[in-house]
């Protein structure tokens, strides 16, 4: 059974909770590094590609008022790696953590996962609203791409953090 891999094992992305919050509209929230050596944590859309999670976020973009790149994207060049965590609010919460290093692509033009994020999220008519807004010949993203060397999966039923016992 897949909810008998432990924490940490890559295999868990398989589970039917894994599975269903890397399909749900609910953001993933990353964890990084600053360039001044502080944490953050930004909310991001994502789509999973069945190998990456992937996220974008704009280098330029004239008609959204974009003219110059994410700061973060400076701090994820220097310390590439990260921690996810995509969960739901009703209690008790089913939770997705992942951890890995990012790898992060220039792009002409919208990020095509960006494109796929945009109408998941905001449904189709809201997508393409998105998509059109951010078309102009000077657009240019970052794909942010992951692929988890570390999965967590946490239902606080079957299974629970390390430091709680039933």
């Amino acid at each position: 059974m897949l909810m008998d891999f432990p924490q940490g094992d890559v295999r868990l992305l398989q589970t039917d909770i894994a599975q269903r919050l890397l399909r749900s509209t609910i953001p993933a929230r990353v964890a990084y590094t600053a360039i001044d050596g502080t944490p953050r944590v930004m909310s991001t859309w994502f789509t999973w590609t069945g190998d990456e999670l992937v996220m974008a976020t704009y280098f330029y973009c004239p008609p959204m008022g974009i003219l110059r790149p994410a700061h973060r994207l400076k701090a994820l060049r220097e310390r590439p790696d990260i921690a996810v965590t995509i969960d739901t609010e009703p209690q008790p919460p089913e939770v997705l953590l992942l951890r890995g290093r990012v790898s992060i692509t220039e792009v002409d033009g919208m990020v095509p996962e960006q494109a796929q994020a945009a109408r998941r999220f905001l449904g189709e008519e809201g997508g393409a609203g998105y998509v059109a807004g951010a078309e102009h010949p000077e657009t240019r993203m970052a794909r942010i791409a992951l692929r988890p060397t570390w999965v967590g999966v946490l239902d606080f039923q079957t299974r629970l953090p390390g430091i709680i016992t039933p």
